[in-house]
């Protein structure tokens, strides 16, 4: 039997399809009456494309008929899926890009707009007279107030806080789980469910001890007050995901280094660290993303505006009686590039590391 081997041309639509869409949406050609009867076209095409599926399925294979030359569009060849089938995964897959893309394009618009204007009847993506004018205000202020821009202060406060969050949550899960991974002691099964409770308490509870805590100890609107606020609700889920990873490796790969003179921290370092690279990014990452983005506990910790984080600076552009979105939108577009290009980066460890500790032998 030949076997068919997939053509690249057929995964053509994945990219084809968004950016025919995208760039009807920014040639204004797309209304909203169009854009309904559009999905009411569509949704009749696929109710006809069924219904045509069902009767080539079910009609005999011998013949020159009409539904004798569809029907290798709906049957698999060999191993390889009907081109019916991947015809409905390239659309599921096209649905989910443009949903996911397309309310970060608005933002961008929004950033792009001339003056204040949130809501518009223009669909387009670039719109009419756009400017990078509000860009320019958040990152080094309006000249006509004189008012001068904090959006670095804020990203650099920011990134202070969040890769020393992450790094240390890193130092710390990566020695504790493999604690509680390689040694029986008194309270580790107690522990690690002490730790996995710990996660069910709303971060809103957290919020008096932690100031009070803090306040305590004088560390309230400081790096290291917000580093170890982090680093209360980040660590112990770290823990749980490297345990998990650690206990998926074998032991005799430790045991042998041992053989050959390593200490047991040497093993670890040399044997365990390599090996557990894709668990650690991903506690990284985790650590991260939940620093980068918070708001809640660093308003409560932080007051001095040389200390705010960017969640807060951008706070300060929606006021009581006026809100500027043009500026709103344009420090959500610059600070999602540093994730962005981290996820980038990551990414050959991404898709593997988040199964990793899942299954254990």
């Amino acid at each position: 039997m030949q076997t068919h081997h997939r053509s690249k041309w057929e995964l053509l639509p994945i990219p084809v399809v968004p950016l025919i869409a995208i760039y009807f949406l920014q040639r204004g050609i797309i209304t909203q009456v169009n854009a309904l009867t559009a999905l009411g076209a569509f949704f009749a095409f696929l109710t006809a494309l069924f219904i045509v599926r069902e009767f080539a399925l079910r009609a005999p294979r011998q013949g020159d008929g009409l539904l004798q030359k569809v029907q290798p569009f709906f049957l698999p060849r060999g191993r390889e899926d009907s081109q019916f089938k991947r015809f409905l995964i390239h659309l599921a897959l096209i649905t989910a890009s443009i949903i996911a893309l397309y309310p970060a394009l608005r933002v961008f618009s929004v950033s792009l707009r001339p003056g204040n204007q949130l809501v518009s009847t223009d669909l387009r993506i670039i719109p009419e007279g756009a400017t990078f004018e509000h860009y320019r205000e958040v990152m080094f202020g309006d000249p006509e107030t004189g008012k001068k821009g904090d959006f670095f202060l804020w990203v650099w406060n920011s990134g202070i806080i969040t890769i020393s969050t992450a790094f240390i949550g890193v130092i710390i899960a990566g020695l504790a789980g493999y604690a509680f991974s390689r040694f029986n002691f008194r309270g580790r099964k107690a522990g690690m469910v002490f730790f996995l409770t710990t996660q069910m308490i709303p971060a809103g509870m957290l919020l008096l001890p932690l100031w009070l805590m803090l306040a305590n100890l004088k560390l309230t609107d400081t790096y290291l007050g917000m580093i170890i606020a982090y680093s209360v609700s980040s660590v112990p889920f770290s823990i749980w995901i490297l345990k998990g990873y650690y206990d998926t490796i074998p032991f005799d790969l430790e045991e042998a280094a041992m053989i050959d003179g390593a200490s047991q921290l040497g093993a670890f370092w040399r044997i365990l660290i390599p090996l557990s690279i894709p668990a650690l990014v991903i506690v990284f990452l985790f650590n991260f993303m939940a620093a980068w983005s918070e708001y809640m506990v660093a308003n409560v910790i932080i007051k001095s505006p040389q200390m705010r984080t960017w969640p807060l600076g951008l706070n300060d552009f929606a006021g009581a009686f006026q809100t500027s979105f043009g500026r709103f939108a344009a420090t959500s577009i610059l600070v999602a590039v540093p994730v962005m290009i981290l996820f980038l980066y990551s990414a050959k460890w991404l898709i593997g590391g988040l199964t990793l500790g899942s299954v254990k032998g």
